[in-house]
């Protein structure tokens, strides 16, 4: 589990570097940090328990079990802590996609994440295509498109016009 939670870390950690531009706060990473910690801990908490259960002591079992209550009232405290403040990132995270998407111009590096996001994650804008009618480049190009990044894979001929909503 530990070395499977490790890897889940370093993926994190690996993959931020695709996404920085979205994610302004430094922080992002805390989560990565943490799992990578919590690995290593379990490491060290299986240990004890292989190493308590080896010499049968009962000091060594009772410390492992306690240490098992903490975590499980730790996990407990983290699903509450993940539900209760799920919106406020929820709302984080599209208002700071918003001022990237805004800083969309087809040629600075914002804008190759941002094409690089759509297309991985075969999506369009924040929520939808219609959220790039509030945009600069939007207004600027003046021809009623998006960002070819927008279209369908499947769409050979896709313009990015939103009179092709079904191609996006």
């Amino acid at each position: 589990a530990a070395a499977g939670l490790s890897y889940v870390g370093a993926y994190v950690i690996n993959t931020y570097k695709s996404y920085d531009n979205f994610l302004q706060d430094k922080y992002a990473l805390l989560p990565a940090v943490i799992i990578i910690c919590v690995a290593v801990v379990m490491f060290v908490i299986g240990l004890i328990g292989c190493c308590a259960t080896f010499r049968e002591s009962r000091v060594g079992l009772g410390l492992f079990l306690a240490i098992i209550l903490v975590i499980f009232i730790a996990e407990v405290s983290a699903f509450v802590l993940g539900f209760v403040y799920r919106e406020k990132v929820k709302t984080d995270v599209q208002g700071t996609m918003r001022s990237v998407f805004e800083k969309y111009d087809g040629k600075n590096p914002e804008s190759t994440v941002v094409d690089y996001l759509q297309e991985q994650l075969h999506c369009c804008g924040v929520k939808n295509y219609s959220d790039w009618t509030t945009t600069q480049w939007f207004n600027s190009t003046g021809n009623n498109s998006v960002p070819l990044s927008c279209c369908q894979q499947e769409a050979k001929n896709c313009t990015g016009h939103l009179d092709q909503p079904q191609e996006l």
